[in-house]
Formats: C-alpha cells, sequence, structure tokens
C-alpha cells in the first residue's frame, strides 16, 4: 500500500494570491492549478461567474513535500482555524475506501467518497478527533 499525506489549505477567494506568495516564500515550483471555471461544464450545475477564476485545485512542490489549496466556492463558509486539512493520497480507490471508511467511524462524512473528474475515489470526512481529511486515489501518482 502506497500512501502519502499533504497538507491542504482552503482559502477565501485569494487562493492565486496564496500561490503565488508561498511559490515565493518557499522558492516553491507549481505542479498544478485548476479553477471552478476549468472544470467540466455542466448545464444543471452552472458555475456562477464569481466562482470561475477562483481556485480549485492547486499543488506546489516544495522541497520533498507537497502543499495543496483551493479556495470556497461562493457562498461556502470559511472558517479561520478551521482551513487546514490532511489529504490522504493512495494508489488505488480500494486503498482510499478502507482509509475512508475507518476515518469515518465516529466522525462526520463531509462528502461521501466516490468517483470524480480527477479521481476514481474521492471523499471527504472530519474524524471524531475534529481532523478533516481529504481521502484522494490517485492511480501512479502517490
Amino acid at each position: 500500500m502506497a500512501v502519502s499525506l499533504n497538507v491542504y489549505l482552503v482559502t477565501d477567494g485569494n487562493g492565486r494570491e496564496a500561490v503565488d506568495f508561498y511559490q515565493k516564500a518557499f522558492g516553491a515550483e507549481v505542479l498544478s492549478l485548476q479553477t471552478f471555471g476549468d472544470g467540466p461544464s455542466d448545464p444543471n450545475h452552472p458555475i456562477p461567474p464569481e466562482a470561475k477564476d477562483r481556485i480549485m485545485h492547486a499543488s506546489l512542490q516544495i522541497g520533498s513535500s507537497v502543499l495543496m489549496l483551493s479556495d470556497t466556492f461562493p457562498g461556502m463558509p470559511h472558517t479561520i482555524g478551521n482551513h487546514v486539512t490532511v489529504t490522504v493520497n493512495t494508489d488505488t480507490a480500494d486503498e482510499a475506501k478502507a482509509i475512508f471508511n475507518q476515518l469515518e467511524d465516529g466522525g462526520e462524512v463531509k462528502m461521501p467518497i466516490q468517483e470524480t473528474f480527477w479521481s476514481p475515489a474521492y471523499g471527504s470526512v472530519l474524524d471524531k478527533f475534529g481532523v478533516q481529511f481529504q481521502i484522494n486515489a490517485t492511480p501512479g501518482q502517490v
């Protein structure tokens, strides 16, 4: 089983500024940066204009670590102190689901683990200790 952990920051509309800040502060390499507008369109759930330029996901290589971040979607709550999560990356969807199932014991599922356009298994859970985890299967990238 190959698993890695990353710190994941959630910003409130200033994600691009944060990417630039951390890139400069750490001499980081931006590995990826996608906005909500870059995602696939869904006529049943159109992206509002004020969300299109917000960061849906960014990854920065800092030494041997990867810092990840995203903006909140407009209207979603953003609470300072609750805006740092731990991302768990696995090689397979089965590994992701097994870890998710363990972490949800006594916790609260924020997003059920499911297939997304970027992962065969992604979910979000607040564990029984109040730690927010994002579980993400990234075959070949752990």
